[in-house]
């Protein structure tokens, strides 16, 4: 893997576009997180419509340093509906991690977050060459490991006591991986789950 995968690139689908995150989308981020009242959740770090900006600068920054690819989530009609991103980019062991990801509550329970896995999950293997892909999540946050666990990601521990939350309580985070051998067999289950009748 290169310095390359902080590269801004556009990944396209049916249900979804992923586009380098911008300050231009602010304002339609900003809706898309009043759709569910999305920084409520307490297990996870949604920003507040407030603080998008601020969120923006950060994932951008973090950009800068080599160490996050930060995408804005887009539906199928073109509607900002989230965000996404490569994060602890570690080159020299060829990984990355998917995550600090989140979604309008319209843009739930549908085909966009698994066709946007199966682009970032496509684009890390068959175009960076990645080793492994990391999905990490809040222990309790059972919807979050569900939806990990669905797209064929193996559970590798739980890092106890891992992180300090907003809210001052300690989070036990679950990290889940799929390894490059792995991928033709979770490839062809994710593309099955898009392709059947819903």
């Amino acid at each position: 893997m290169s310095t390359s995968l902080c590269s801004p690139v556009t990944l396209a689908g049916r249900h979804a576009r992923l586009e380098p995150l911008s300050p231009a989308h602010e304002a339609g981020l900003q809706a898309a997180v009043r759709d569910g009242e999305l920084w409520q959740l307490w297990y996870t770090a949604v920003p507040r419509p407030e603080a998008m900006g601020a969120e923006i600068a950060r994932r951008l920054d973090l950009q800068a340093r080599a160490s996050m690819q930060p995408f804005t989530v887009f539906d199928a009609a073109g509607r900002i509906v989230g965000m996404t991103s490569y994060m602890n980019i570690d080159n020299a062991n060829r990984r990355v991690e998917i995550g600090s990801t989140w979604y309008a509550a319209s843009a739930q329970r549908g085909p966009l977050n698994t066709e946007c896995k199966l682009m970032l999950l496509r684009h890390a293997f068959e175009d960076l060459a990645c080793i492994a892909v990391e999905f990490r999540t809040h222990r309790l946050n059972t919807a979050s490991r569900r939806a990990i666990e669905r797209l064929g990601a193996q559970l590798d521990g739980i890092l106890r006591a891992h992180l300090r939350s907003p809210n001052g309580s300690l989070r036990d985070t679950a990290v889940y991986s799929i390894t490059a051998p792995e991928w033709p067999t979770v490839r062809a289950h994710l593309e099955w789950q898009l392709a059947k009748p819903r």
